[in-house]
């Protein structure tokens, strides 16, 4: 296994997501490895800083309240039917596990397994890497029209790119990274010193979305589909603002909040 191998599958690994013999084989090139092993104990420091750190959120009573209404609804529908019934305590758990509210925004956890939370997955270990590594933008600048250009060539697409330095979510720069087995684009945007990662690539056949914040180790990640681009934007900046942001990078999607939106270029 090379080390770029193992890079991508630090973060499962570190959450013992990996079958045995993956788990094996970066196990045993940590082991022999200097500079992967210190990539893994950084991420491994900074996964402990998050779960210590990171700030929650108590539901509203009245949400909770209607949370608990509806799980009962559910089992009791489900007792009512031909299928045995399943207990009540894991509706209700599984009801409680996905609701959350945090300024006015919902906040939502996947269930695994889905498609939409396997991208989810590799978007934040993409955004984690790019902070671990030094290596947020192959392209530094603040130019659209600079960083535009610079993707010619190296993708068989040409990404969308936006200057939101106006409404205070400067551009950073691009860079190439790897996300659902191909190559994507990655726009990189700063707010009050958070890092936005945007993932983007050609998905022909998707129609217009815009999905709620959804959280991934700590990290807020949201998902839109527009002119035929697939989006996931990623930050630890809290999901209000990161959805206001996102809606303006898809037109269709505007916030009535932010004013205008810059047209893309």
């Amino acid at each position: 296994m090379v080390c770029r191998e193992v890079m991508d599958r630090l973060s499962p690994f570190l959450d013992d997501e990996l079958d045995p013999v993956a788990s094996r084989a970066v196990s045993n090139h940590l082991a022999s490895c200097p500079s992967c092993a210190a990539a893994f104990e950084r991420q491994r420091r900074l996964s402990e800083s998050l779960r210590r750190d990171l700030e929650y959120h108590r539901a509203p009573d009245l949400l909770r309240a209607r949370v608990m209404r509806d799980a009962r609804s559910a089992v009791r529908r489900q007792g009512e039917s031909s299928r045995p019934a399943a207990p009540s305590w894991r509706w209700l758990g599984a009801a409680a596990a996905v609701i959350a509210v945090v300024g006015g925004w919902m906040v939502a956890t996947l269930p695994r397994g889905r498609g939409d939370d396997v991208t989810a997955r590799e978007a934040v270990s993409g955004h984690i890497r790019s902070l671990m590594a030094n290596h947020l933008t192959d392209v530094a600048s603040t130019d659209q029209h600079t960083v535009k250009p610079w993707f010619s060539g190296k993708l068989d697409f040409s990404p969308p790119v936006t200057d939101f330095a106006g409404a205070d979510y400067p551009l950073v720069g691009g860079r190439l990274d790897y996300l659902q087995g191909h190559s994507v684009a990655a726009l990189v945007y700063m707010h009050r010193k958070h890092i936005i990662n945007v993932f983007i690539w050609p998905m022909a056949s998707a129609h217009e979305e815009f999905a709620p914040a959804v959280t991934q180790r700590g990290f807020h990640v949201i998902h839109g589909t527009h002119a035929g681009m697939a989006y996931w934007v990623v930050s630890d900046l809290n999901a209000e603002e990161l959805s206001g942001f996102a809606r303006m990078l898809l037109a269709p999607f505007p916030n009535p909040s932010q004013g205008s939106v810059p047209h893309q270029r």
